[in-house]
């Protein structure tokens, strides 16, 4: 009965969890309408795709990114697409003073915020870990500090608003993977901080949600450029991706699964078969194209 139990509690759990985090609730685009959201990491892929839907809803943007002609075309196509305003600030999350520029952008132009969309990466490389501490210290200042950064600085007009927080994490920040130690690092960081600023909220009735957004392999440039010489699958579309984040975070869920059954179907292993789910990992990559 005890093996029962252990098996059947984290099945049940993880089953519950399935189904509240992708049960279909009602979404309107109506919601993002006036809506005041900075997006970071907007120049191209997933945020650049949040973008332009949120553009189409209507939504006032302040996009950020390292790249400022890239963030040119992607403002320039957001006002075709019908945003209320876009505006763009370009600047590196190295820069520990960037996180503090942005928001009050955001508040010189607009008096508040809605919605603060943290998506940004710093480059890492897709290998084995060699050893570099001094890499591992820099991703964490960009993939996880700076996301720390952007939310104290956007949190009292986010409790103005009451708000939400939206966090673009990676199955990498759930279950470890080979070849992306340091990556992995900062996306676990992100969801232990997340999580446990959320409790926080709830215990002193701040009504600002948080959504960590759990993705799988998606068709961006970059995740593609970087391992689909070693990745076995097909990537999910990053448009489809983008849409499903901002519905996440308008209808304030916890959690959002993408692709929906993939990312569930490991997690439900990882809640009752771990060493079978990191064996399952392991023959999805095609070793032999690693590269030490």
């Amino acid at each position: 009965m005890g093996l029962l139990l252990k098996i059947f509690i984290p099945l049940l759990g993880v089953a519950l969890a399935f189904y509240f985090y992708s049960a279909p609730e009602n979404f309107s685009e109506e919601m993002l309408r006036g809506k005041r959201v900075i997006v970071t990491g907007a120049s191209s892929g997933i945020g650049e795709q949040m973008a332009y839907h949120l553009a189409r809803m209507e939504a006032h943007l302040l996009l950020t990114a390292r790249t400022e002609a890239k963030l040119q075309k992607v403002v320039k196509r957001c006002l075709e697409l019908g945003a209320a305003s876009a505006r763009y600030v370009s600047g590196s999350m190295e820069d520990t003073a960037f996180p503090e520029v942005v928001v009050k952008e955001a508040e010189n132009s607009w008096g508040g915020l809605d919605m603060l969309i943290l998506n940004h990466i710093g480059y890492t490389y897709f290998s084995y870990f060699n050893g570099d501490v001094g890499h591992v210290r820099k991703l964490l200042e960009i993939n996880f500090l700076s996301y720390v950064s952007m939310t104290v600085a956007a949190l009292p007009l986010l409790k103005e608003s009451e708000g939400s927080i939206v966090v673009v994490s990676s199955m990498a920040g759930k279950a470890g993977g080979p070849f992306t130690a340091p990556y992995s690092a900062t996306k676990f960081a992100l969801d232990g901080f997340f999580s446990s600023l959320r409790q926080e909220f709830i215990i002193d009735k701040v009504n600002v949600s948080i959504t960590l957004c759990v993705l799988g392999y998606i068709d961006t440039e970059n995740a593609v450029r970087a391992v689909s010489h070693a990745i076995r699958g097909t990537p999910a579309p990053k448009e489809e991706c983008a849409l499903e984040i901002i519905k996440s975070g308008a209808l304030r869920q916890r959690e959002l699964h993408y692709p929906a059954r993939e990312v569930a179907s490991l997690l439900l292993l990882q809640a009752i078969a771990p060493n079978f789910l990191d064996s399952l990992i392991r023959s999805n990559y095609k070793v032999e194209n690693i590269r030490r």
